[in-house]
């Protein structure tokens, strides 16, 4: 297949590009580099032997948009591009708004012209609001009780897609709720290395650990958790990318909702002594008042994904934490 891979120099996208093209598939990348770096091309060229087409563009520009579709012809998109720091969407709402949600507009239009019917979207565990659970699983209700505009254009571009299934009987959609990627590429070539100053754990864990923060921030220990710190899934982000192989695999017309993590629950306390422990130092952080918009506890039920896709994630907190630190070592 010919795949437009959306936010491909990014985090997931990039490990996601790799899976694709070792499995056979080309792969065309658009890209803003707003959080990510155009040497991630030469890095999948490095691991894959290929470099992917790549296209530097905002999903706001509608007629770089419409040049990407007159010049490829696509079987499939995977949309990975768009805002994705909690916090910052609750600062920032209104370019949350704009930049996921038109710039998901402006891709679905861009589709719709060309005749291509197949989208793969990187939803969020955010969409289920406060669910009175913490083994999240797709039946649940989504929509209320969203904490912060990032889980809310989450669940909005969901919606949307649903809506553009019932539109089109052809369409077919499917959302992949992720819950908390982490870890890098085995080959120490690809990792999580956001620009400006990053808001997910990993990278500031990094970051603290190369000496280029004095330590790390662990925003509240006062939630109701055996340890007072948030609980996530965490799962490796080789396991996530592969996931998406397996959803490519399996499309249909309609949408088909999947979550994509590990459905065990790690605190970050657990996270630091785990990297510790990888490292053989000592991790300096430091208490800090809670961020606005965060759960204490979040976990997924994997069980749809393991029995309608044949995927279930296999790498472990000591997986992310080795794979890290080899990235960590070869880049920083």
């Amino acid at each position: 297949m010919k795949i437009l891979v959306t936010g491909g120099t990014g985090y997931i996208g990039s490990h996601t590009t790799v899976q694709l093209i070792e499995a056979g598939h080309e792969v065309v990348i658009i890209d803003n580099l707003a959080n990510s770096k155009e040497s991630v091309l030469d890095k999948l060229k490095e691991i894959t032997g290929t470099r992917p087409k790549f296209y530097k563009l905002d999903l706001l520009d509608a007629d770089g948009l419409e040049r990407v579709f007159s010049e490829n012809a696509f079987d499939t998109v995977m949309h990975f591009a768009g805002l994705k720091a909690v916090g910052e969407s609750v600062e920032q709402p209104i370019r949350y708004y704009h930049t996921n949600i038109t710039g998901t507009l402006n891709l679905l239009a861009a589709m719709q012209k060309h005749n291509v019917k197949n989208i793969i979207f990187s939803s969020s565990a955010t969409v289920y609001g406060e669910p009175g659970t913490d083994n999240l699983s797709e039946n649940l209700p989504t929509g209320q009780g969203i904490t912060n505009p990032y889980g809310r254009t989450k669940y909005m571009i969901e919606e949307i897609l649903k809506d553009v299934c019932v539109a089109d009987k052809d369409f077919s959609a499917t959302i992949l709720r992720y819950f908390n990627p982490v870890g890098a590429h085995k080959s120490g070539k690809l990792g999580e290395d956001p620009n400006g100053r990053p808001n997910n754990l990993m990278p500031i864990i990094m970051k603290v650990a190369s000496g280029e923060y004095p330590e790390l921030s662990v925003y509240g220990n006062d939630y109701p958790t055996p340890n007072g710190t948030c609980i996530r899934d965490y799962i490796h982000v080789v396991d996530l990318a592969k996931g998406h192989l397996a959803a490519l695999s399996k499309m249909h017309p309609g949408v088909e909702i999947y979550n994509l993590g590990t459905g065990k629950g790690t605190s970050v306390l657990e996270m630091i002594t785990a990297f510790e422990n990888a490292s053989g130092e000592k991790l300096p952080y430091a208490i800090a008042e809670r961020r606005a918009g965060d759960l204490p506890c979040l976990y997924c039920n994997p069980k749809k994904a393991e029995t309608e896709l044949g995927w279930k994630a296999e790498l472990s907190i000591s997986d992310v934490m080795e794979d890290t630190l080899r990235f960590l070592r070869a880049n920083f």
